[in-house]
């Protein structure tokens, strides 16, 4: 029987009354109230997640950069000090391992954060792709915490937050996707600018060890901001609002970039990387799309979807109705011939057919 793991903030969320689901492995709150109001105060106020399941890896050494041109489908090399970026890793088929978040914290010394499910295919292909490069990979993610807070009030939460100094790059001065180096009570702390919701924020890394503290320096500095805490299901909801793909759902091992729109991640000019031979799609593959309905029924993961003579033209991978909007969303994979914008198909929601309408995503863009 596989043992039951937790986040170093399990007792909190007990405290807090949280319901919980497994998710990669992981025992992890759901919710804590309402998966409506959760998600509300992200959009309006803001919220704490705690995200330290994610899998955590060091890239290090003088080959690092080339490694990493190697090993995933960006051109990390050229990603500056002080700045992060999304990739992709892919396998020799094409299809992608898992997507990933990549800074840069000097210039031979990178950090990968992967999907906490993907930890153990994350870890075996780096390591297996590291030979004839001056690289050591190790995987961190035990030694980490990692706490997002997400939301408009964000960034004057976390000024006002006791026990953080220290900051390299003043609030207000810090960009998207980019970080900057702190302390939590003298402890090392990196503040990311990035995030799973569409809205501004940050991901705090932190030494296991640290987490209760800053989850509860945090949590008290919010209290004026209207901070909550926040669970897997409102940040399910928020990041597909924001059009973002979840690995198991809009990206598989079988699935190629480009095909989830991610086709901009891939720099195929590079020399060689892993999967270059075999990145592109077949003719007749499948696309990512967002689908739009009207009224309240919204359909889930699996739910085929058909054209107007009830023929099958894709299948629903993520869908809810939205919180934000007030109407159905979700991402679907479609034929290409039923993929273009404006084109009008049908959710097949355990046998009712619901219109619905192709649509660019993101489905919301928050106001800069």
């Amino acid at each position: 029987m596989t043992e039951l793991r937790y986040t170093p903030l399990r007792e909190r969320h007990e405290a807090l009354g949280a319901s919980f689901t497994d998710f990669g492995g992981w025992q992890m709150p759901v919710r804590y109230t309402s998966d409506l109001a959760e998600h509300h105060a992200v959009r309006q106020a803001a919220g704490i997640f705690d995200i330290s399941h994610m899998a955590e890896f060091t890239v290090r050494g003088a080959g690092a950069p080339a490694f990493l041109d190697y090993a995933l489908a960006g051109r990390l090399s050229a990603l500056a000090v002080g700045k992060a970026k999304y990739s992709l890793l892919l396998a020799e088929s094409g299809g992608i391992v898992d997507d990933v978040i990549v800074y840069r914290l000097q210039e031979d010394d990178y950090l990968i954060i992967s999907n906490a499910g993907n930890r153990d295919a994350v870890r075996d292909a780096l390591t297996e792709r590291t030979a004839g490069f001056e690289v050591d990979v190790a995987d961190v993610s035990d030694d980490y915490a990692l706490i997002a807070v997400q939301g408009p009030h964000a960034e004057a939460i976390l000024a006002a937050t006791e026990g953080i100094g220290d900051v390299s790059i003043p609030w207000g001065e810090q960009k998207y996707y980019a970080w900057a180096s702190a302390t939590f009570a003298g402890a090392p702390l990196l503040l990311a600018r990035t995030g799973y919701t569409g809205e501004d924020g940050f991901e705090l890394l932190v030494g296991a060890e640290d987490a209760v503290a800053l989850w509860d320096a945090v949590t008290a500095a919010g209290t004026a901001h209207g901070l909550v805490p926040a669970g897997l299901a409102a940040r399910d909801t928020l990041r597909l609002e924001a059009g973002m793909p979840l690995y198991g759902h809009e990206l598989t091992l079988d699935t190629k970039p480009a095909q989830a729109g991610l086709g901009r991640v891939v720099v195929t000019d590079k020399e060689r990387f892993v999967g270059k031979d075999a990145v592109a799609p077949a003719a007749d593959a499948r696309v990512l799309v967002g689908l739009t309905a009207e009224g309240r029924r919204a359909g889930r993961a699996g739910y085929p979807v058909r054209d107007a003579d009830g023929a099958e033209i894709g299948e629903i991978t993520s869908g809810a109705l939205s919180p934000t909007l007030g109407h159905p969303i979700a991402m679907a994979y479609l034929d290409a011939g039923s993929a273009a914008e404006g084109t009008g198909v049908f959710l097949d929601v355990r046998g009712t057919l619901v219109p619905a309408t192709v649509t660019a995503l993101p489905f919301y863009r928050r106001k800069k």
